[in-house]
């Protein structure tokens, strides 16, 4: 049945494009092998925390993939996140999720917590592209997965879209907390789909650093 199935309505990678076999599901043999991993958590790579440096503290920092433009990453990123392709999302999820969870660093994670989208903009869009990201890493590492306390108050255009020395100057009081008291003490991982300049990740840590006794790691699934 189901071959019949993809006759008639064939599957293709959403890396490349080609048509997938039956055993394969959603990327296709060949670029999971290709995809370009950076195995920061493997290899103790401190790419992310020197995108951050003197501008936030965290803890441990990794990003699935790098990103490059018209690259089999960015196919998959703009596929989820413009086209709707929620799955995209739980597979990267369990991809990183099943690698972090054998990382010490890791393994002590709380909660995670997705880099929030505004109100407006998630009601337009429908749902936050990196939620069954996180959703799925949370259940790798057993732990929970909070997205109803770090709030963005600020309905900004696509940061995509802007140059970055606005990036940079932008992000004042972009979020807020709500039940702080919920993340006090805790081991929270960040969880966004691509890190450029850092300036979103570093507005989030502020917030979220204004609890107690907090740590903050960063997990994103590629950095450019």
């Amino acid at each position: 049945m189901k071959s019949i199935i993809n006759l008639f309505f064939p599957k293709v990678c959403y890396a490349c494009s080609d048509y997938l076999s039956d055993n394969e599901e959603t990327i296709c043999i060949n670029c999971r092998h290709d995809l370009p991993v950076t195995d920061f958590h493997f290899n103790n790579d401190n790419a992310i925390q020197n995108v951050l440096r003197g501008r936030a503290k965290i803890e441990h920092g990794t990003a699935l993939f790098r990103f490059e433009k018209k690259g089999p990453v960015q196919q998959l990123i703009h596929g989820l996140k413009y086209r709707g392709y929620e799955h995209i999302g739980v597979l990267l999820g369990d991809w990183l999720g099943g690698e972090l969870k054998t990382v010490a660093g890791y393994q002590n994670i709380d909660m995670v917590i997705p880099v929030p989208m505004h109100p407006k903009k998630l009601k337009k869009r429908g749902f936050n592209q990196v939620s069954k990201f996180g959703q799925q890493i949370a259940k790798a590492l057993n732990s929970q997965y909070v997205d109803d306390v770090l709030i963005k108050i600020t309905n900004t255009a696509s940061q995509t879209t802007k140059k970055q020395f606005t990036r940079w100057t932008n992000n004042d009081e972009l979020f807020a907390l709500k039940n702080i008291t919920t993340i006090e003490n805790k081991h929270i991982l960040l969880v966004d789909d691509i890190i450029t300049t850092g300036a979103t990740l570093e507005a989030c840590i502020s917030v979220l650093s204004q609890a107690k006794n907090t740590k903050i790691s960063i997990a994103t699934m590629a950095i450019a």
